[in-house]
């Protein structure tokens, strides 16, 4: 699957804005550079008129090239820097040496176009509150698992089951490969689209999608908690947390804790 690299000049907070807004246009990768920020779609989802409505429109140019599948790898390859979320958790390539010291959990992926390295705050803010969560013996699902971070960590931290789907092929695959890099043995993933067909239960549910999903599917998130589940939200920017509470609360859910990172929030409910 080719991908369309939109080149941005665009730094700091307008950045970050940017990245909020092109995410919820179906934006699936960011490159933040010194003075420019390159945002990834795959080409079968690039629509030009929606581009120009939230850069042209407000003076901001850009460019854009066509990256065939090969050559999207070999550039996240060449970029792909070791993270590491304080001393809990530390994400890193198979080409990178092991972190000294070591992190609580270490986690080697290979770094493809799947969102979810652990450098984008959404990510870290998730694995920031998964850290305070005993997994021991839980029943976990990861929806739109991206790289298979959350899913992999999940196990690593004890728990006994953990499912796992996303909407891309591509996605699938990797967390597969990473699955097998990291010696998984209870993750299972599977490509969907929607939790309509899902009717297991879960003590713990991952969500690090974006606004629109989210609210979309908070009903079918709280059917598939079990009581006194907990629900992690992330991709949710600051300007629409009222909305997700208004979503969320209806259905049950008690917000227990938030952190924001880089103008993005992640959010920790529990069920009444």
């Amino acid at each position: 699957m080719s991908h369309i690299a939109i080149t941005i000049q665009a730094a700091g907070d307008q950045a970050e804005l940017l990245i909020a807004e092109l995410a919820e246009a179906g934006y699936e990768g960011f490159e933040e550079q010194e003075t420019t920020l390159v945002a990834f779609i795959p080409e079968a989802d690039f629509n030009e008129a929606i581009l120009n409505e939230l850069l042209t429109a407000n003076g901001i140019a850009y460019t854009q090239e066509r990256i065939a599948q090969q050559n999207w790898n070999a550039l996240w390859e060449s970029n792909f820097q070791p993270v590491q979320v304080d001393d809990f958790c530390g994400i890193r390539a198979n080409f990178h040496p092991p972190f000294d010291p070591k992190p609580a959990f270490e986690i080697e992926i290979t770094p493809k176009m799947a969102f979810g390295t652990g450098h984008h705050a959404t990510t870290s803010s998730v694995i920031r509150l998964m850290r305070e969560i005993d997994f021991k013996g839980k029943r976990v699902f990861d929806f739109g698992t991206g790289t298979g971070i959350l899913a992999i960590l999940a196990e690593m931290m004890g728990a006994s089951v953990v499912d796992a789907i996303d909407y891309d092929e591509w996605a699938v695959n990797n967390t597969i490969e990473n699955i097998g890099a990291n010696h998984m043995e209870r993750v299972k993933v599977w490509q969907a689209d929607n939790l309509t067909g899902i009717s297991e239960k879960y003590d713990i549910l991952l969500a690090n999608i974006n606004c629109n999903v989210l609210l979309h599917y908070m009903a079918d998130m709280r059917r598939l908690l079990s009581p006194g589940g907990i629900l992690l939200l992330s991709g949710i920017m600051p300007s629409d947390e009222q909305q997700i509470l208004a979503a969320a609360i209806p259905q049950g859910f008690d917000l227990q804790q938030k952190i924001e990172k880089d103008n993005w929030l992640a959010l920790q409910f529990g069920v009444q």
